[in-house]
């Protein structure tokens, strides 16, 4: 199966990737997790991003916040599909993040999750490396069996504390 690979612009955005990295080890998906900066390590990044297929890689999932270039680089390095990951900084509540990993330029796409929103880029992952895997595939259909036997369970809470008035 092919690995994700976690980059991230600093060490303090690990506590918003790490439910990424919980998901994908909660399905099985070998990943690694790096600090690639696309400003203090351009050339790293740009190297990491053009060598990933070969290492093994199927999808990588960037994470930075306030300028939120790292996606970007990333994506203009590989053919690799790639996640951005905007993380939520002092500046606008992490909008600027968003912007600059949302609105790329024609022919660099970069799919992109909510501000930090690293439990649905981890989950984006593994429905991507399950397009040509069936038991990643059998193992997200449970996952969405489980989700909605919560929701159905909750439901019936609510109902019946509703129509006991």
């Amino acid at each position: 199966m092919k690995k994700v690979a976690i980059v991230m612009g600093s060490k303090s955005d690990l506590s918003v990737v790490k439910p990424a990295y919980e998901v994908l080890t909660a399905f099985n998906v070998e990943c690694a997790v790096r600090v690639l900066s696309a400003h203090r390590t351009p050339t790293i990044a740009a190297d990491f991003a053009a060598n990933a297929r070969a290492g093994g890689y199927g999808v990588i999932i960037a994470a930075a916040g306030k300028a939120a270039h790292l996606a970007g680089v990333i994506a203009g390095h590989t053919t690799l599909p790639v996640i951005g990951l905007p993380v939520k900084s002092s500046t606008m509540d992490g909008l600027d993040s968003l912007l600059s990993v949302v609105q790329m330029p024609s022919g660099v796409p970069v799919a992109t999750v909510a501000i930090n929103g690293a439990e649905n880029a981890g989950l984006l992952a593994v429905q991507m490396l399950a397009i040509d895997n069936s038991e990643l595939a059998d193992k997200l259909a449970a996952y969405k069996k489980d989700m909605q036997k919560k929701v159905l369970a909750d439901d019936e809470i609510i109902m019946s504390l509703v129509n006991a008035k």
